[in-house]
C-alpha cells in the first residue's frame, strides 16, 4: 500500500499487552501526549490510542495505538476477515506493508540473531503511525503536505519506538515496510552513531537480504523498505565465486544512502564502479525478483560473463 492516509508506520512487539496509560507515562517524559483514548471498536483500524503533534501547521499527527494480539502477518482474507483486509488495504498497518513482512524479517535479521525467537514470543504490539489527514477540510486536497519530507518523520517515529522499548513488556522494534527488526541495544547503538557521525540509522528502515538462486553459487541480494524514503529499492544478482557478498551488501547500502540524500537520481542505463572492480549497469525493473513485488533498480555486471536465466 502506497502512502496515503498514513505516511509512515513502525511497530514495537510486546511479550504481553500494556495499557495506553502505560504508553503515555513513558512518552510524556519527552513528548506532549494528547487525546488519550482507552476504548476501541475495531482493533484493525485503531486500538486504545494517544497522539503526539507532528508539524501541526500541516495537521500532522503521530498516532500510537495498542493491538492486543500478535501482528497479523497474513493481513486478512477479503471474505472471512474483511475488516482486517480492509484496514490493511487502506494503509492502517503502515504504507508499503505486505503480507509476510514479519516472517521474512525474522529470517533475514543479520544484526539481531535472536529475531526469530523474539517474534515468535510476541503476543501484542504497538503501532506508531504518521498522518496528515486529521485536519483535512477539502477532500480533494493532497493528503501529504506540499513540503513533505520523509526522512525527518521516519526519524521521529523511530525515536518514539526507541522510547517505547523501555517498557518491560517490549521485545523489539519492527519496521514492516523495511522488513527490519532490532533489539533495544541495537536501536540505541544506531541512534548514538547518528548523533555522533550524522550517518542515518538506515538499518532500522531498510533491510539488506540475500537469497540463493536455483543456479549453483548464484545469489540475489536486495534492499527492502526504501519506498519509505520515496526512492526505489535495488537488487543485484552475482556469482559468489566471483564477487564477495559482503562487498555487494556495502554496494547496496552505499547507493541506498546516496538515494536517501539525493532522491531518485539514478536513471535506467546508468553505470557505476562496483564490486569486483568492474562496472555495473542499472536497469529499472517493473517487478522485483523477490517478495514483496515492487519496482526496483536492477544491477548487472559489465564483465562479459553469461548470467543465468532469472526467475
Amino acid at each position: 500500500m502506497a502512502k496515503g492516509l498514513f505516511a509512515q508506520g513502525v511497530t514495537v512487539l510486546l511479550s504481553e499487552s500494556v495499557s495506553i496509560h502505560q504508553i503515555k507515562d513513558v512518552l510524556q517524559q519527552k513528548y506532549d501526549v494528547v487525546n488519550v483514548n482507552g476504548s476501541s471498536e475495531k482493533w484493525e483500524f485503531s486500538g486504545p490510542s494517544c497522539m503526539i503533534a507532528y508539524r501541526p501547521e500541516v495537521h500532522g499527527i503521530i498516532n500510537i495505538d495498542i493491538i492486543d494480539r500478535p501482528w497479523p502477518d497474513h493481513m486478512g482474507d477479503p471474505k472471512d476477515e474483511s475488516a482486517l483486509f480492509g484496514a490493511w488495504s487502506m494503509g492502517h498497518f503502515g504504507p508499503h506493508t505486505h503480507p509476510g513482512n514479519l516472517e521474512r524479517a525474522s529470517l533475514q535479521a543479520w544484526e539481531f540473531p535472536d529475531a526469530k525467537s523474539a517474534t515468535d514470543a510476541h503476543v501484542a504490539c504497538i503501532r506508531i503511525r504518521v498522518t496528515y489527514a486529521a485536519g483535512r477540510i477539502n477532500e480533494d486536497a493532497p493528503i501529504l503536505p506540499e513540503d513533505y519530507e520523509s526522512f525527518p518523520e521516519l526519524l521521529k517515529i523511530t525515536a518514539i519506538a526507541r522510547e517505547l522499548l523501555r517498557l518491560p513488556e517490549a521485545i523489539c522494534y519492527f519496521n514492516p515496510a523495511g522488513e527490519s527488526l532490532a533489539s533495544d541495544a541495537l536501536i540505541d547503538e544506531l541512534f548514538e552513531r547518528y548523533e555522533e557521525t550524522n550517518l542515518a540509522p538506515m538499518e532500522l528502515w531498510s533491510n539488506i537480504r540475500m537469497f540463493n538462486l536455483p543456479q549453483e553459487d548464484w545469489l540475489l541480494m536486495d534492499t527492502v523498505g526504501m519506498e519509505q524514503l520515496d526512492v526505489r529499492d535495488q537488487e543485484i544478482v552475482f556469482d559468489r565465486n566471483v564477487y564477495d557478498p559482503n562487498e555487494a551488501a556495502d554496494f547496496l547500502r552505499n547507493i541506498a544512502n546516496y538515494l536517501m540524500q539525493n532522491g531518485p537520481v539514478i536513471q535506467d542505463g546508468d553505470t557505476i564502479d562496483g564490486i569486483g572492480g568492474v562496472h555495473w549497469q542499472v536497469s529499472i525493473s517493473p517487478e522485483s525478483l523477490s517478495q514483496p513485488a515492487r519496482e526496483v533498480l536492477h544491477w548487472s555486471a559489465l564483465d562479459g560473463k553469461e548470467r543465468p536465466e532469472l526467475l
